[in-house]
């Protein structure tokens, strides 16, 4: 009998199949904050070896959707407020950055592959097709910091971006689903305002659209993560005040 993971399973490399799986469960709500994710359990589920679940795992831990316990294990990365509040505000300070220098590098070709992501992402607003949508949407703004051309910006914003909780923010999609449609549109003008901006090479409304993309995230976080909103304010006018002494 086929299991219901088995069928989630289409068509990748395996370990990215698997990868696919655990994500949309964990963004689901199906594995909460700090449940194991045990490889031989998920290998029987998914039929299976235990290689591929492994490196699977792996892919979880680099995104930052799961952390690894020396001898223990891998689990659902769990996130106090603080630890929220702060990877906000790194978040907010690395898009300024990133979409400042972006604005002033960036090439047609980049643009042209920025609006080739996004047109990607129009065909992916089903509640279902969230994982694929938020990994599209990683390799977004990776593409922007990548249009900087500064290598070490790019790794600093990788691991950022890793240690933001914009999977939690996915699941609070499947707990308000009325909330997707919303959501996807507001997104889609989002990153339509950036690209425009960066073409441009408006460096100052690249910021300023990228800041309020991000802070679009917060609102979120204070209204369905409960992350007190003073601890967000506080890194919103952190990076304000930073942008402003630098004018």
């Amino acid at each position: 009998m086929t299991t219901l993971m088995e069928r989630e399973l289409t068509h990748k490399p395996l370990k990215e199949e698997i990868y696919d799986a655990l994500h949309r469960h964990i963004i689901a709500g199906k594995y909460a904050p700090g449940d194991w994710l045990r490889q031989e359990d998920i290998a029987s589920q998914m039929g299976v070896s235990m290689t591929p679940v492994r490196e699977a795992l792996d892919l979880l831990v680099a995104s930052g959707l799961a952390e690894r316990v020396p001898y223990r294990g891998v689990r659902v990365r769990e996130m106090l407020a603080k630890d929220v509040a702060e990877a906000y505000g790194m978040r907010l300070i690395l898009e300024a950055v990133t979409a400042r220098e972006a604005a002033i590098n960036i090439t047609p070709q980049q643009v042209s592959g920025l609006k080739k992501i996004i047109e990607e992402m129009r065909k992916h607003v089903k509640l279902n097709e969230m994982p694929h949508e938020r990994r599209l949407s990683r390799e977004f703004h990776s593409a922007i910091a990548e249009a900087t051309g500064n290598n070490l910006l790019v790794k600093l914003y990788d691991v950022v971006a890793n240690a933001f909780p914009d999977w939690l923010l996915y699941e609070a999609l499947f707990r308000y689903p009325e909330l997707l449609a919303d959501s996807v549109k507001h997104t889609h003008e989002e990153h339509i305002a950036i690209v425009d901006a960066l073409s441009k090479h408006d460096a100052d409304r690249a910021v300023q659209v990228s800041l309020e993309h991000v802070m679009e995230s917060g609102k979120w976080l204070e209204e369905y993560l409960n992350i007190p909103a003073e601890l967000l304010r506080e890194k919103e006018q952190q990076v304000i005040h930073l942008i402003k002494k630098s004018k």
